[in-house]
């Protein structure tokens, strides 16, 4: 089949579309920004790539001959105030563009709707719903609960809470009951559903085999990874102050934390159908979702995370208008050195960050990370997807990055921390010399107050940085 995929660099996406092109369909993927292709589909011969932004589409062009899509497109981690209005013209827009095309079958992954006083989040999702329901396609609708796998919010967020808190004084949301489903159980019910006309303007909720209270999956979490861990609640937590617990405990963003509270405030109980006699599947257990999720880890073969999304940290545009290092108005920090083994060097330079750290002054880099957070900032808790390889899009620690391209020798970083101005980051072999440069865009009589307060740090912090970058030890 010739299948459209939106959302194509999300978490849900990435996986699928791995799983799409394994059973020999042909994808076209819908990009936003044409630099953050994902190196894994990039050069596959079944897959090609348009741009398309589907709040902007009056230059967008989806091919006629397409058999089925897919809508993925949702960020829980957006703090537009109009939110549910974007949500909604973005499925419109969707909408009209393939209904003029020969596409057959649309399939849509919602959020799992019972309870009258839904989320925000929840509201929009069932809206969106309504919205793609059309006249020329069939709609499938899967609404899931909580998502458990590798990199997704979900199972990050409770990893940070586990690993990091023997004792634990939580919000009363903690007992609030839902049913985790699998991320390889998400992607069986997404891919059986291709072509099924039964299916065809339906919607199911996809849901494990357990009911569970969030502390029953903490303890739960605990437990595979060989940790006593004690949880008590308290009614006095307020939302916010549930939210503000949430951000400084884990690496999410205060939006996040902030939609995921209003969420986990209400049930999420599937209702029971006939969906597991259409497509064979009997979802696994959460300990089993975790379990799968850490051998994942180990492996170092983590596919997508939801950190990898721009709206995770500060980006609220494309990362090609970043790609170019400013000229004018700007503050630096060049330096330069010989360099003795060009592969230890850009060994180095792909693995900087998360766990291996920033090679020179981490107590430093670990202080700017905690004061970010103290001022709604992303912090160094996100880390990195992967320990030694990058591509565009990745998020590294506070920093997202804007290009990598080993070929090229080049690694470029935009700063996601709270700045009064813009940042980056840029490491470059030429004629076996690394260039390291550090570039800051001041705002106004604050930004260049910032840069001024920090420039003793640069003296031994970058200096220590590009020494250990082209020395071995």
């Amino acid at each position: 089949m010739r299948i459209l995929i939106t959302g194509t660099t999300g978490y849900i996406a990435k996986r699928l579309a791995l799983q799409l092109l394994e059973d020999k369909h042909e994808l076209i993927c819908c990009v936003r920004d044409m630099n953050r292709i994902p190196d894994e589909i990039e050069e596959h011969p079944l897959c090609s790539f348009i741009k398309v932004d589907f709040l902007k589409p009056e230059h967008a062009k989806i091919p006629e001959d397409i058999d089925a899509a897919y809508y993925l497109i949702h960020s829980m981690a957006t703090d537009a105030d109009d939110f549910e209005d974007l949500e909604r013209q973005c499925a419109l827009n969707f909408k009209n563009l393939v209904e003029v095309t020969n596409c057959k079958q649309v399939i849509y992954l919602s959020g799992i709707v019972n309870d009258d006083s839904l989320s925000k989040h929840l509201k929009s999702r069932l809206q969106v719903e309504e919205t793609l329901k059309s006249n020329t396609y069939g709609l499938t609708t899967f609404r899931a609960g909580i998502i458990v796998g590798s990199g997704s919010a979900s199972f990050e967020i409770i990893r940070d809470i586990v690993e990091k808190l023997p004792i634990m004084v939580t919000p009363k949301w903690l007992n609030t009951k839902t049913q985790p489903l699998g991320i390889r159980d998400v992607l069986t019910y997404l891919t059986g559903a291709l072509g099924k006309k039964a299916l065809y303007n339906k919607s199911y909720d996809i849901f494990g085999p357990e009911v569970l209270t969030y502390k029953e999956m903490l303890l739960q979490f605990a437990e595979v990874r060989g940790l006593k861990r004690y949880i008590y609640t308290l009614p006095v937590l307020t939302p916010k102050l549930s939210s503000y617990w949430l951000y400084f405990v884990t690496s999410t963003s205060f939006q996040l934390a902030q939609a995921l509270v209003d969420s986990m405030k209400v049930e999420v109980i599937g209702k029971p159908s006939d969906i597991n006699t259409h497509i064979a599947i009997e979802p696994m257990s959460y300990k089993t979702a975790v379990e799968l999720a850490f051998q994942r880890i180990e492996q170092n073969s983590v596919i997508s995370s939801w950190k990898d999304a721009v709206s995770s940290g500060r980006f609220k545009d494309q990362l090609s208008k970043h790609i170019e290092l400013p000229q004018y108005g700007c503050f630096k920090d060049v330096r330069s050195r010989k360099i003795k083994d060009e592969e230890f060097t850009l060994n180095k330079i792909w693995s900087i960050g998360g766990r291996n750290g920033w090679y020179s002054f981490n107590g430093l880099w670990k202080l700017r990370g905690y004061v970010d957070k103290l001022f709604g900032g992303v912090g160094l808790r996100r880390g990195r997807t992967h320990d030694t390889y990058l591509e565009a899009g990745d998020p590294l620690d506070f920093w997202r990055v804007l290009f990598a391209d080993k070929n090229e020798k080049r690694l470029l970083l935009f700063a996601e921390m709270k700045l009064p101005g813009e940042a980056w980051l840029e490491f470059k072999i030429v004629n076996d010399k690394l260039f390291q440069r550090a570039v800051f865009r001041p705002k106004g009589v604050w930004g260049r107050l910032y840069w001024y307060m920090v420039l003793p740090f640069h003296a031994f912090v970058f200096k220590g940085m590009i020494k250990a970058l082209v020395e071995p030890k």
